[in-house]
């Protein structure tokens, strides 16, 4: 039994799965982990196969699988998550763009009580060298998408990640394209996780494996992680969604309020339709932050509770401004210069107005410190 398997899915990697392999093991050794380096090829055409064949001769740590069906980077990860000798797996490509030397420091984030450990070009300390437009177009576009499903990630899309065994030892995994660790957040069980920063390399031997079809499996995956999380209430997609069900309770109490006010002031106080919108729009704002804060979200810290309310509630009046913007400026063209009744235009400044709320206070106000 090891205490990590690294796990280096390959498919035509002649050009590099020997340095590959050659380096994890380099660095693992140099740290002390007793650890399981699994190839899973794709029964590649080339001598990918024979040559880690070869390193198995003098590496008794290396370990081969050969895949001859269903092909696929994400399916080749899920049969080394079943075939591994650990119970903590990190999963690397064979190309180099993940550097080996991160691997000791991820091993050791799961040891210290984390679920999954995500390598983030995104986040402070990270990055991108010699990627084209084209794939920093695509790759922004899917992370994007993944944190829709999960906002407090930087990097869902990453294929360089460490992950508990007992996170997915249950899951129902359905792996398809190049996204894997999305479908392991959104499947797996899982409470904690960790972000470290790296610089993606893009490979410089070989060929890139993206086309059209990965993107379209990918837009099928965000669809089915969101109906998964619908029927199985354990999983963290189900968290976030969670979420967004609450922020829209709250917004719906937000729009009776906006709404009520509005139609007394014009109605019974005789205020112009402007002045009785500012009213409306600000005591929304309060009523909705109230309830965000003490129900949709529970993230301050309690001995500072005072001051960390005040600075969310000067950040969600900031936010909210856009919204209150959005909503102003669309009950008064809608009103006076395309003659909708005042009450419809107002619906539709205020739901729309509601979209910008939820996702820039999501990333500003409420975001996971």
């Amino acid at each position: 039994m090891y205490d990590l398997t690294v796990i280096i899915p390959t498919f035509k990697e002649e050009a590099n799965i020997r340095n590959i392999v050659t380096e994890v093991d380099t660095v693992l050794k140099h740290t002390g982990i007793e650890a399981e380096i699994l190839v899973v090829d794709d029964n590649s055409p080339d001598t990918t196969i024979a040559i880690v064949n070869d390193l198995k001769a003098s590496m008794p740590n290396v370990n081969l699988l050969v895949r001859t069906t269903d092909h696929g980077l994400s399916q080749s990860v899920a049969d080394g998550f079943l075939h591994a000798s650990s119970d903590i797996f990190v999963v690397i490509d064979a190309d180099f763009s993940h550097p080996p030397a991160l691997i000791p420091k991820m091993y050791e984030e799961i040891r210290a009580g984390n679920d999954v450990v995500i390598g983030s070009r995104y986040m402070d300390g990270g990055g991108i060298r010699k990627w084209p437009l084209k794939r920093r177009v695509i790759s922004l576009g899917a992370t994007f998408l993944g944190r829709l499903l999960f906002p407090d990630i930087t990097d869902p899309v990453s294929g360089f990640f460490a992950v508990r065994k007992q996170v997915v030892a249950q899951a129902h995994l359905k792996p398809r394209g190049y996204k894997i660790l999305l479908e392991v957040l959104g499947k797996g069980i899982w409470e904690h996780d960790k972000e470290i920063p790296f610089e993606f390399s893009d490979r410089e031997i070989g060929s890139s494996k993206l086309k059209i079809k990965t993107i379209i499996e990918y837009a099928q995956q965000v669809v089915d992680i969101t109906l998964y999380s619908f029927t199985h209430r354990r999983s963290a997609a189900w968290r976030e969604w969670n979420r967004v069900f609450k922020f829209g309770i709250v917004g719906i109490s937000g729009i009776i309020i906006n709404q009520g006010v509005l139609i007394s002031l014009k109605e019974y106080a005789g205020f112009s339709i402007p002045v009785a919108s500012v009213f409306a729009i600000e005591l929304a704002i309060l009523n909705n932050f109230i309830w965000n804060d003490l129900w949709t979200f529970k993230e301050c810290d309690k001995t500072q509770k005072l001051s960390c309310t005040w600075h969310r509630l000067l950040l969600f009046e900031v936010v909210s401004a856009g919204g209150a913007i959005i909503n102003f400026a669309l009950l008064n063209i809608l009103t006076f210069s395309m003659a909708i009744d005042y009450r419809i235009a107002n619906i539709i400044g205020i739901l729309l107005g509601f979209g910008w709320n939820f996702v820039v206070n999501r990333r500003i106000t409420w975001i996971r410190k």
